[in-house]
């Protein structure tokens, strides 16, 4: 007779062969309740696991992964990931295992699935949600992992973040300094953590409009068209990225809105679309950053205690697309 699988296991249990390797290994992320059926029908079948196969699950997989929950066109236009992923890649002889996927549920999914095969030594969590349950999942499974950003967010996991907070009250105080009163703020995903801060430091800061946005070109061309044409516009905006910057740069060019003598614009994040377009922006090394999560990720596979990195706080670059207040 042919020697039962994993896959006639599951098939006959019902379940994912994920869950089935879950089941037989003892491990978290599956019910009691399935782990018992899984365990009945292995026992019926005859199932005894291959030695060599349990030799090759404990050894390294040697690669770490990354997953990024966008749309896959919208990936292109983020220098900052670009960088980041350009650092961790620097400080790692393992390979970097990267996957793009549409939805929160097929991260957690693929998170399983990945520690289930033992297709990663590690994880990177980026973009943390203010009650994020990618946190609890490492935890449960064991998964090494780092928090890239989410101070005081991420549990018992590693974590290297930067202070959005001071960062953003940085910003509203130099653009107050220059007479700016009406000030606007073009925010990324409401439900990111880094968001949240942002508009938490921005509203103790300054009586502003916040305006939510995708990351995207369109977003920010839609969040400034609606806000210069309000009745009394903002005389300064500060987008939450370099993308929505400079197509918020646009927008007022196309309105015939002069910046920086009508309009001020400040970015998150500098890069070369930033550099080139003269635009003022918040600059850190994302290089740098991304190889201090690389290091500490590494730490964590290794058995290191998880840390808590606090990484520079981003600098205000000034270039032309700021200026004094209209009239000041």
């Amino acid at each position: 007779m042919k020697r039962p699988t994993i896959k006639d296991i599951a098939a006959a249990a019902g379940v994912s062969k994920g869950a089935v390797s879950l089941a037989l290994n003892g491990r978290a992320g599956v019910s009691e309740s399935t782990r018992a059926r899984v365990l009945d029908v292995a026992s019926t079948l005859g199932y005894r696991p291959s030695v060599t196969a349990r030799a090759l699950s404990s050894a390294s997989a040697d690669a770490v992964g990354l997953v990024l929950v966008r749309p896959p066109r919208a990936l292109g236009d983020e220098a900052f990931f670009f960088q980041l992923i350009a650092g961790m890649q620097s400080e790692m002889s393992s390979a970097l295992l990267l996957q793009v996927v549409s939805s929160r549920d097929a991260e957690i999914a693929l998170y399983q699935r990945w520690w289930a095969e033992h297709r990663v030594d590690g994880v990177f969590l980026v973009d943390l949600l203010v009650s994020d349950p990618r946190v609890e999942l490492m935890s449960s499974l064991g998964l090494p992992a780092v928090v890239v950003g989410g101070a005081g967010h991420h549990g018992s996991l590693a974590s290297v973040w930067a202070d959005d907070y001071a960062a953003m009250t940085s910003v509203v105080e130099y653009l107050k300094s220059l007479g700016h009163r009406r000030i606007a703020r073009v925010a990324g995903l409401s439900s990111l953590l880094h968001t949240v801060r942002r508009d938490q430091a921005f509203e103790s800061a300054v009586d502003g409009v916040i305006v939510s946005g995708d990351y995207t070109a369109e977003a920010g061309a839609a969040a400034t068209r609606s806000l210069l044409g309000s009745v009394e516009p903002p005389t300064a905006i500060v987008y939450d990225n370099d993308v929505m910057a400079v197509a918020g740069a646009e927008v007022a060019l196309s309105l015939g809105v002069v910046v920086p003598d009508e309009l001020s614009i400040v970015a998150w994040d500098d890069s070369v679309l930033c550099q080139h377009g003269r635009l003022t922006a918040l600059s850190r090394d994302t290089f740098a950053f991304g190889a201090r999560a690389a290091r500490a990720l590494l730490a964590v596979v290794e058995g290191a205690s998880p840390t808590d990195v606090e990484d520079v706080l981003p600098e205000l670059v000034v270039r032309g697309s700021t200026g004094v207040a209209p009239g000041r």
